[in-house]
């Protein structure tokens, strides 16, 4: 199923990247080098040029921290929206983003998808991708609240879940009214799970493409590579790409990174090997 995300349309084989900036003073990979416009704004040129179609702008980190109340999340994405919007009029502009406020707020400032990372929580916010036509990612977040870590969290069968809930949320989304070809799922990666499930997550892809929803992943210098490899966060790159290449040869085709350049190569030396890309020249043998 192709994809379309404001003026943009992708293919069922075209992977998509999807780049993130942060726009907080503490993120976990960056601490806060894109929090004020300037170097958020080079951000999203750099971006841009090395290949990312989305721009994934975040208002608040992940992760446990000081509290960040909808309306300051508002001040650090609305006008930061609009201005990439005035900016780069064909860039998709996603908001990662679990209140149904702040989803209003940046759908009226440009904004294209929703990136619901937490699974949900706030079931207003797929009325608001459904008022004003943008597309929403449905996330597994098994069921933790925002800003929290899992402790001691189990399944019986983690795909099982992923996918119950994943395919619960896209389904109730359509029938609200977002645009079937504006939904993708995410397995959520470290989203209230542990490494090895993480890991058995990724194995398992096919299960979630097989449902003909496509798959985005966000894998990028996350806890489970580091764990993995036993890696602190600058050095989670190898292992970070190990895993696209992996999550590309089995079917996800959105993904959410912070190294674009060498992600884009990953994804197009893949899908060369798959047979959907030819070579970018093809000199050998020939002369």
């Amino acid at each position: 199923m192709a994809i379309r995300l404001g003026t943009r349309e992708f293919g069922e084989r075209e992977p998509v990247i999807m780049a993130i900036v942060n726009r907080t003073p503490d993120s976990f990979y960056d601490q806060g080098a894109t929090f004020t416009d300037e170097p958020a704004l080079e951000r999203v040129e750099q971006v841009i040029a090395e290949g990312a179609a989305i721009v994934d702008i975040g208002g608040v980190k992940a992760g446990p921290g000081e509290e960040v109340t909808a309306g300051e999340e508002i001040l650090r994405t609305v006008g930061f929206v609009a201005e990439v919007r005035r900016r780069h009029p064909d860039v998709v502009i996603s908001v990662d983003t679990w209140r149904h406020e702040v989803a209003e707020a940046v759908c009226e400032a440009g904004a294209d998808l929703l990136n619901d990372a937490w699974g949900g929580v706030d079931p207003k916010l797929a009325e608001v991708a459904a008022r004003y036509g943008a597309g929403l990612v449905c996330t597994h977040a098994g069921g933790v609240r925002p800003r929290t870590r899992p402790h001691r969290i189990g399944y019986e069968d983690v795909m099982a879940d992923i996918l119950r809930v994943t395919v619960g949320l896209a389904e109730r989304a359509l029938a609200l009214g977002v645009r079937r070809d504006g939904i993708l799922i995410d397995p959520g990666h470290d989203f209230g799970k542990n490494t090895r499930h993480s890991l058995e997550a990724t194995r398992r892809l096919p299960e979630m493409t097989a449902t003909g929803w496509p798959v985005l992943v966000s894998l990028s210098n996350k806890d489970f590579v580091g764990e993995t490899l036993d890696r602190p966060v600058k050095e989670r790159l190898i292992g970070t790409l190990a895993t696209t290449a992996v999550s590309a040869w089995l079917g996800a085709q959105v993904y959410r990174v912070h190294e674009v350049a060498e992600t884009r190569q990953v994804l197009d030396m893949v899908a060369s090997l798959a047979g959907h890309r030819p070579p970018a020249v093809a000199r050998r043998g020939l002369a």
